[in-house]
């Protein structure tokens, strides 16, 4: 896709799967007219990943405007709702708005239902059901309507509509009905999805995560070794625990890369397939 095709003035949003060349091009699209780079990849919000999360370069960051990237510590909670909240008092001024995360856009674009916080009690007692009985014992609880509308393979998701039920006595999909109007809707936006060839795309995740070794993934994971959990969301960047592993002596660093090269494989073909059903009325741009 040409750069001139794309819109000067209307809010940007580019999306699409890990390693497709989305910052890039929203490197270009700020350069040119002076746009403020919002992040919206649920992973690059936190402070202790920069590398391994492909955040913008400190380079990056002081070329160019960059908000919402690594401002969140990481044993702190952040939601859609967090960023939908941080996100709105940008949009006072051009920019474009890039990231992996479809739910992010979803929320931005679609609205996002206003379900209150769970309390901590409840999300300690998913956290203990979900490590013992696993995520299909808390789906069989939930109500018609939201497991028919949740992805169904989706641990994080189930957890997480078991929450609201738990919490609120009320199913996620109730709520989703009431979703209050969008604050930016895809029809006064320049909207559009990479989509890359597949070949193409798996061979760009082999080689940034050797480099992103090159550039000194693991004494980042090592920084994040002291006071490790699994659980906190920051700690599912893809590649993390496999580090950890590794650091841990629980895996030798040939199979951490080749089982974090897999898991970004898979995770590009989640992000591909969710672009596709979510994403309908954005504009398709085919890579390479």
């Amino acid at each position: 896709m040409r750069i001139d095709t794309i819109s000067r003035d209307a809010p940007v949003l580019l999306a699409g799967p890990t390693a497709s060349g989305k910052s890039a091009l929203a490197m270009e699209l700020a350069a040119r007219d002076g746009r403020l780079i919002v992040n919206a990849d649920a992973l690059q919000v936190y402070e202790n990943w920069r590398i391994l999360t492909a955040r913008p370069s400190r380079e990056d960051e002081v070329a160019l405007p960059h908000a919402l990237y690594g401002h969140v510590a990481r044993d702190t909670a952040y939601s859609v709702g967090h960023w939908l909240r941080d996100v709105g008092p940008l949009l006072d001024r051009p920019v474009v708005i890039v990231g992996g995360t479809g739910l992010y856009f979803n929320a931005l674009t679609r609205g996002l239902a206003q379900v209150p916080e769970i309390p901590p009690a409840v999300r300690s007692e998913a956290d203990a059901r979900l490590a013992v009985e696993g995520h299909a014992a808390l789906l069989t609880e939930l109500d018609p309507a939201t497991i028919a509308r949740i992805d169904q393979m989706n641990p994080v998701r189930i957890q997480r509509a078991w929450e609201v039920w738990r919490a609120t006595g009320r199913g996620l999909a109730s709520w989703q009905d009431d979703t209050p109007s969008p604050i930016l809707p895809v029809s006064q936006a320049e909207a559009l999805v990479l989509v890359p060839d597949v070949d193409w795309l798996n061979a760009r995740i082999d080689r940034r995560f050797t480099q992103m070794l090159t550039e000194g993934a693991v004494d980042e994971a090592r920084g994040n070794l002291i006071g490790w959990d699994p659980r906190r969301p920051s700690s599912k960047a893809i590649g993390g625990p496999e580090l950890i592993a590794h650091l841990r002596g629980e895996m030798t660093l040939f199979d951490a890369t080749a089982a974090a090269t897999l898991g970004s494989r898979q995770y590009a073909k989640r992000q591909r397939t969710w672009f596709r059903s979510n994403m309908k009325p954005w504009q398709q741009v085919l890579l390479p």
